[in-house]
């Protein structure tokens, strides 16, 4: 009986184990099948080219038995690979060109992508299968090649899609919607045809979700101003926080959702293009700002400015620091060859240019003020070309942004910024003793920067430019007053107004339209007023006694005028905008005029003399 029943219990445990095994065996020939019914799907492709480059990185070349030729050459190429993939995500155009062209190689070699299967991937032949991403990509890369990297500028201008639009509320806004995106691609696209283009698409999506920048990936390499991420919708932290029905949450758009272009001076939003996901979006910000290892964005340091490889300054911050993910590129290229006619286009707009000319040629010491985007860095890089050739250039910078070597390579050129061990103080000092002429600072936004502006312009070079976000010019002299109050360099207000008012000489001040049209509106002298006018003493010759204590009345307010509130400076406008044109309205100084011709050579100084003469009828000679 007991051998009967450990016999049952056997053949019961047999049963169970081979119905186990065929059922493991159909779960794993369905999810054969179902993995080989994706294996088309982008998120496959992405896993397999990410397999596929692993493999080749660890692959052990010493257990090949190869040629040392052979073993040198693989080395090599295993090096540049890794180097690549590393250089690629800092905004290396030629690493991003070499890793594209492995991930092709892979797709046609290993995947054996053909034109019978390539369209299970994206349907290039049926244009309603097609995303709105899709189709925007395929419309960057035809004109792209047309126009290279002017490809996104001459998409926008062609379709007239920078225009501004009105929303609910009746005002004016930028913003690029998927219909327009539909319309230009019937117009320009129809239908991609060629194998070649198909593939070369799908290389640069795998690429962007691999090792680029998502969706942003292609629009930051163009010739733009700048781009940025996660900066409208809603962040992931206020669904937590608030109370939403799910109505109202599938309605509202999500910080991820959300990538913004500046484009000739107007912040337009791409509406259509989304990263997907947040965890997309906080991968493009990790990967973004790495260039020279700035270190490591954390929640106990939550921001991080850089440059990346191209020149493009780019920042980024995180939650708790900031409310979501968000990422700024802004890039100095769109206008890095542009000559100051093409920056400055209004009506007689070779008066502020000459202007402009005669204040570097005769050593002013200058200030670009302007709002943000006014376009004050690019009008700074296109104005060097005035200064005397043979003048060296010193630049501080908190991260580099001029790149004037880059635009003037023939120039003594020298940029120093902060680090994390090197303080701007330090790299001031250190610019002394590197026999500099001229120091351009490239933003004074903090008060330690305006002392060191201060100092620049007092003792270590001929003359200094810099660039500062005051709104009129007696606002440029009270905020660096207050810098310098700040910092304890003074301790006196009039003092260290005085002080300001002495050092710098000109304001040039840049505005920006609603429309994005930027101008010069206007370019003002700072005069400083003398301190050492005596007091009136008419109250000696006054005939009666009440005379003489009218007039003795009359010294004591000036006393207490010049004690409590005297002007130290005041503001002359030079050059004026108005309505679409340039107009001179009043003459510099007497005192700036010959300090301006006593560093000028003979030609220059008769040419200025005529300049100055023509348009404001003044001769101080």
């Amino acid at each position: 009986m007991i051998n009967l029943l450990l016999i049952l219990l056997v053949i019961v445990g047999a049963g169970a184990a081979v119905f186990a095994y065929l059922k493991s065996g159909s779960k794993y020939r369905h999810l054969n099948y179902e993995s080989d019914d994706d294996k088309y799907s982008i998120d496959v492709l992405v896993d397999r080219v990410k397999d596929s480059f692993n493999n080749i990185l660890k692959t052990n070349l010493y257990e090949m038995n190869l040629s040392q030729e052979e073993f040198a050459k693989r080395m090599k190429n295993k090096s540049e690979l890794r180097k690549a993939l590393k250089s690629c995500t800092y905004g290396d155009i030629n690493a991003k060109n070499y890793i594209k062209d492995f991930i092709r190689d892979i797709l046609l070699k290993t995947f054996q992508i053909d034109e019978s299967n390539i369209n299970k991937i994206i349907n290039f032949d049926n244009p309603k299968e097609l995303s709105i991403q899709d189709k925007f990509e395929i419309l960057l890369y035809v004109y792209k090649q047309k126009y290279n990297f002017r490809a996104l500028e001459k998409l926008i201008v062609e379709n007239g899609m920078d225009a501004p639009k009105i929303d609910e509320d009746g005002q004016p806004m930028y913003v690029i919607k998927a219909k327009e995106i539909e319309a230009a691609y019937l117009k320009d696209v129809k239908k991609l045809r060629k194998f070649e283009d198909k593939l070369s698409i799908i290389v640069q999506r795998v690429y962007q979700l691999y090792k680029g920048y998502g969706v942003v990936d292609e629009i930051r390499d163009m010739k733009i101003d700048g781009v940025s991420g996660g900066v409208s919708g809603i962040p992931s932290t206020f669904f937590q926080e608030a109370e939403f029905n799910n109505e109202m949450l599938t309605s509202l758009p999500a910080s991820y959702e959300s990538v913004w272009i500046f484009f000739k001076g107007k912040t337009i939003h791409l509406s259509f293009l989304s990263f997907g996901t947040e965890q997309e979006l906080k991968r493009v910000c990790k990967n973004i700002y790495r260039y020279n290892n700035p270190g490591q964005l954390s929640e106990s340091n939550g921001y991080k400015v850089n440059e990346m490889k191209d020149g493009s300054r780019v920042v980024v911050a995180r939650p708790p620091f900031s409310e979501s993910w968000v990422f700024f590129v802004r890039k100095f290229d769109s206008a890095e060859k542009a000559n100051p006619e093409d920056l400055i286009i209004d009506r007689n707009n070779n008066l502020p240019i000459s202007m402009i000319k005669w204040l570097i040629r005769g050593c002013r010491i200058t200030a670009l003020t302007g709002s943000q985007g006014t376009g004050k860095t690019t009008l700074m890089m296109s104005i060097i070309r005035f200064i005397n050739p043979t003048f060296t250039l010193r630049i501080q910078e908190m991260a580099f942004e001029l790149h004037l070597r880059k635009l003037y390579p023939t120039r003594n050129i020298l940029t120093f910024r902060e680090t994390n061990t090197i303080s701007g103080q330090e790299g001031l000092d250190l610019q002394k003793k590197t026999d500099g002429t001229v120091n351009i600072l490239g933003e004074v936004a903090t008060a330690p920067v305006a002392s060191w502006m201060i100092q620049m312009a007092q003792v270590a070079s001929l003359f200094t430019m810099f660039t500062h976000h005051a709104k009129t010019s007696e606002n440029l002299v009270l905020a660096l007053r207050n810098c310098l109050l700040q910092t304890g360099v003074f301790n006196n207000e009039k003092v260290a107004e005085k002080q300001v008012a002495d050092v710098v000489n000109f304001d040039v001040h840049l505005n920006k339209h609603i429309n994005g049209h930027r101008y010069i509106e206007r370019i003002t002298e700072i005069i400083p007023l003398s301190q050492e006018i005596e007091y009136p003493e008419e109250y000696k010759s006054a005939a009666t006694h009440e005379e003489k204590l009218d007039k003795f009345l009359d010294t004591m307010k000036e006393y207490f005028v010049r004690v409590t509130d005297r002007k130290v400076f005041e503001t002359r406008d030079i050059i004026v905008w108005e309505n679409g044109e340039y107009k001179a309205v009043n003459p510099i100084s007497e005192y700036c005029y010959k300090e301006m011709t006593r560093h000028m050579n003979e030609a220059d100084r008769a040419e200025f003399k005529a300049f100055f003469q023509e348009n404001w009828g003044v001769s101080y000679e």
